[in-house]
């Protein structure tokens, strides 16, 4: 069964399908709360289903060849890593996710997610994190609270950064570059998956990480369907969702509200 309603539902639905004894694949954010998520653990162990959380930039080609590169030390050991998602993209009125209370937050909590879940898929793991909002703006149709800087140091020793705004106007509505930054190399990445520079100490090279499956959906749905049938967990399971859970609370906490 797939949830692909707004994260209000997610809870129930999702707890009803188990009671069903179906697997579930839910969007995300999956739930508002991470006690709703230890809900949803002790239901999913006592049906014996596969829960996937519907994350599907962490199965993207983009991020996949990220954490490939990482891994292998092409640009050594990582200082910097900075994302960037800006782009213009105003809600109309009648928009559901204009209602804090059926979308379960602002624009961050809702799509931002997405983001700082690759920012900490990437294999160093983020130990400290912090939200900084500007003034927010809620003139027009689109009231949301649509923007957010966040700051995070990982076990590694290295620090990044992660920049999300819905209100500024970008190229392309929403072609952005992103870095990491190593201390033998560098790579640019267009934020979205486009193409990818890997500076090592050599020439610059260029290589598309795929746009096949350019947004992970593919992949997701194979990785859904294989834990069903080996019965194992998905890569994005519950536990690993309740990480950027954990990491999202935080954001909100030091940025001084709770959505």
């Amino acid at each position: 069964m797939v949830v692909a309603v707004p994260p209000r539902w997610h809870l129930e639905l999702t707890l009803q399908a188990l009671a069903a004894g179906k697997h579930v694949l839910v969007e995300k954010p999956a739930f508002p709360r991470l006690q709703d998520y230890e809900t949803v653990v002790r239901a999913r162990d006592q049906a014996g289903r596969v829960i996937l959380v519907g994350e599907n930039d962490h199965y993207k080609p983009l991020a996949v060849r990220l954490r490939k590169l990482l891994a292998e030390g092409i640009i050594g050991d990582l200082v910097f890593a900075h994302f960037t998602t800006i782009a213009y993209r105003l809600k109309r009125q009648d928009d559901w996710r204009n209602d804090e209370a059926i979308a379960g937050g602002d624009a961050f909590f809702e799509e931002g997610i997405h983001w700082l879940h690759v920012a900490g898929s990437l294999g160093p793991v983020i130990t400290d994190i912090h939200g900084y909002r500007p003034a927010p703006s809620r003139d027009g149709p689109d009231r949301r609270v649509k923007s957010m800087l966040v700051s995070f140091r990982y076990d590694n020793g290295a620090v990044g950064s992660l920049y999300y705004s819905r209100e500024i106007p970008s190229l392309f509505r929403g072609l952005r570059l992103s870095k990491l930054f190593g201390r033998s190399g560098v790579i640019t990445f267009e934020s979205n998956g486009a193409f990818m520079i890997v500076r090592d100490g050599g020439l610059p090279k260029l290589t598309l990480p795929g746009l096949r499956d350019i947004r992970g959906y593919q992949a997701m749905y194979r990785d859904f369907v294989g834990a069903i049938r080996e019965r194992r967990p998905p890569q994005m399971s519950l536990e690993r969702a309740m990480e950027d859970q954990r990491l999202m609370d935080r954001v909100y906490e030091t940025a001084g509200s709770t959505t």
